[in-house]
C-alpha cells in the first residue's frame, strides 16, 4: 500500500470542550471522527492567538523560535516576522512525493506565497473566488443580511460587534465555498491513485464575530444553556490587566453571553457540517482508510469564562486549550487520552506517519500516545506556551505539569493553579504557602525550557530589575 493520505482540518478560537463527550455544542460528524481515532482531552496551544500558534504547528518551534510573535496584521513587521529558512513539515510532505494544497486561513507569514512552504495548490480566505461566488448567489461581496446582530458600544470605539444572525444560504459562508474548494482538490488527486496527496483546510470558524445563518443559529436555546463556573469570578487576585479586560464586557449582561455561546456554538455546527461533507467525498473517493485525518483549532475563546469573551492575555484553559484528533491508519480508534500535548507535537507526529522520516523540532512525537492502550506509556505531562502581548507588550511563560499550571507575568503578579482543585481557576495559589514548592519547581522547569530553547530575551533576565520570578534562570540548572 502506498503511503497514506492526510487530511489536515483546522478551525479558528474553538475550545477544546466543544468536542468533549456531554458537550451542549453539537458536532455530529466530528463525534464519529473522534470515535474513529484517537481524542486528545488536553492538548494546549503554545500562544493564545493565531499567527504565534499556526506558525508553531507548520514548524514544531515555540514563537521566540519562529519570529511570528503577533498577528501578521496587527503589528510592523520588526515585532513579528518569521525567520527566513525555517523548514514547514508541508515542505517535507511534498519533497516526499505528495501532492499538496491549502485552502482558507493561512495568517503564518506576510508574503502569502504558499509554494515557499510547500503548497502545489492554495487559495486563501477573502479571495478574488469567494467574492465572485457571492456574486454568483445574488449576494453582496461583504455586506450581510443581519437578522440580528449583537455589539459593544464605547466611548471613541467603532462598536465592536459580537454575533449576529444572516439570512444567507449555508453555500454563501465562507466555510461552505473553502470545503468545497478542498473537496474538488481530493477529487482531481484521486484521479492520480498512485500518489499521496495532502490537503490543509482552515476556516475562520469560530472565530468572532460568530455570525451565522438562520438555520445554524436554530439549533441552539440561548436559554438551555448554562453559564461556566467562573462568570461571576471578580478576578481580585489576578493581574490587573485582567480586571481591566473583563470592564470592556460589563454592560453585557448573561443573556448577552449567552447569545454569543448559541452563535458560537452554531458556527461549531457550521463546522462540522462542512467536516462531514469532505469526509464523505475521500470515502467516495474510496482513499478514507488509507487517510490520517487531524482536526484542531489555533486557540480557543473565553466564552464567558470569567466574564471575559475572545482570547488573549488572561491565561485561562478556555483560551489555550483545543482539541485535538487523530485518525486514519496507524492510529488507535476509539481511544481518548488525559496526557498532556501540545500543538508543537503535530510537526514531529506528521513526518513519521506520511514520509515515515522524522522532523526534527521542539515538539514531541505523539506516536507512543497514538498506539492501542495495552500497557502504561512513559510520557511527561507537560506543556510549554509563551505570550508576547497582542499589540500591547505583555510577556508571559505558562507551564503546565501534572495538575498544575503556573504562569509567569513580566507584568504583574505570577499566577498558579491547581486543576485539579480548582479546574475552572477561580483561585490563585501564586502566594499560597501550601503551594510554594509546586510554584518554585514550575518555575524551574519554565526557566530550563527558556534556556533549552534560547529564549534569549528570558534567560538573560539577570539585571536587578528583572529578578522577581519564584526562582531565576540559575534553577534551570538542576532541572
Amino acid at each position: 500500500m502506498r503511503q497514506p493520505n492526510l487530511l489536515f482540518l483546522m478551525s479558528d478560537q474553538q475550545r477544546a470542550d466543544t468536542l468533549a463527550p456531554g458537550s451542549p455544542c453539537q458536532t455530529p460528524h466530528l463525534d464519529v471522527l473522534t470515535a474513529r481515532g484517537t481524542a486528545f482531552n488536553r492538548c494546549y496551544a503554545p500562544n493564545p492567538i493565531c499567527s504565534p500558534t499556526r506558525a508553531s504547528l507548520m514548524t514544531g518551534l515555540l514563537p521566540h523560535n519562529h519570529g511570528m510573535v503577533d498577528c501578521t496584521h496587527t503589528v510592523e513587521p520588526y515585532r513579528a516576522e518569521l525567520k527566513s529558512d525555517l523548514p514547514f513539515w508541508s515542505q517535507a510532505l511534498q519533497a516526499g512525493g505528495y501532492h499538496t494544497g491549502y485552502f482558507g486561513k493561512w495568517h503564518i507569514e506576510r508574503s502569502n506565497r504558499l509554494e515557499n512552504f510547500g503548497f502545489a495548490e492554495y487559495e486563501l480566505n477573502n479571495s478574488p473566488g469567494y467574492a465572485a461566488h457571492r456574486r454568483a448567489l445574488g449576494l453582496d461581496e461583504r455586506a450581510r443580511r443581519f437578522v440580528s446582530r449583537r455589539a459593544v458600544a464605547q466611548p471613541g470605539y467603532r462598536d465592536f460587534t459580537i454575533c449576529g444572525v444572516v439570512d444567507e444560504p449555508i453555500e454563501a459562508t465562507a466555510e461552505h465555498y473553502l470545503y468545497t474548494r478542498g473537496i474538488e482538490f481530493i477529487e482531481r488527486a484521486a484521479r492520480e491513485p498512485d500518489q499521496p496527496w495532502a490537503l490543509f483546510v482552515s476556516t475562520l470558524a469560530p472565530h468572532d464575530p460568530y455570525i451565522v445563518p438562520q438555520e445554524h443559529r436554530a439549533r441552539y436555546n440561548a436559554a438551555d444553556l448554562p453559564r461556566p463556573a467562573s462568570f461571576d469570578d471578580p478576578l481580585t487576585d489576578r493581574p490587573g490587566i485582567y480586571r481591566r479586560i473583563q470592564r470592556v464586557w460589563h454592560d453585557l449582561d448573561w443573556d448577552d453571553f449567552a447569545e454569543a455561546t448559541a452563535c458560537y456554538y452554531a458556527f461549531c455546527s457550521l463546522v462540522d457540517d462542512q467536516v462531514g461533507r469532505i469526509l464523505a467525498a475521500v470515502d467516495a473517493a474510496g482513499q478514507l482508510d488509507n487517510t490520517i485525518v487531524i482536526y484542531t483549532s489555533d486557540h480557543g475563546d473565553y466564552l464567558g469564562a470569567h466574564r471575559l469573551l475572545l482570547k488573549g492575555v488572561p491565561a485561562f484553559e478556555e483560551a489555550y486549550k483545543v482539541p485535538l484528533v487523530l485518525a486514519g491508519p496507524g492510529i488507535a480508534a476509539g481511544q481518548r487520552s488525559d496526557h498532556i500535548v501540545s500543538l508543537l507535537d503535530l510537526a514531529a507526529t506528521i513526518t513519521p506517519l506520511t514520509t515515515s522520516g522524522d522532523f526534527p523540532c521542539f515538539g514531541r512525537s505523539l506516536l507512543p500516545l497514538l498506539q492501542p492502550r495495552d500497557a502504561p506509556v512513559a510520557w511527561e505531562d507537560q506543556a510549554f506556551a509563551e505570550c508576547h502581548g497582542q499589540r500591547f507588550f505583555y510577556t508571559q511563560r505558562t507551564i503546565w505539569r501534572d495538575q498544575y499550571k503556573y504562569v509567569f507575568n513580566g507584568f504583574d503578579e505570577d499566577e498558579c493553579y491547581d486543576l485539579a482543585a480548582d479546574p475552572h481557576e477561580c483561585r490563585n495559589v501564586a502566594s499560597d504557602p501550601a503551594y510554594q514548592e509546586v510554584v518554585r519547581d514550575l518555575a524551574a522547569r519554565m526557566w530550563a525550557i527558556i534556556r533549552a530553547t534560547d529564549d534569549y530575551n528570558m534567560h538573560q533576565a539577570e539585571y536587578g530589575m528583572f529578578r522577581f520570578a519564584p526562582v531565576g534562570p540559575e534553577a534551570a540548572q538542576v532541572q
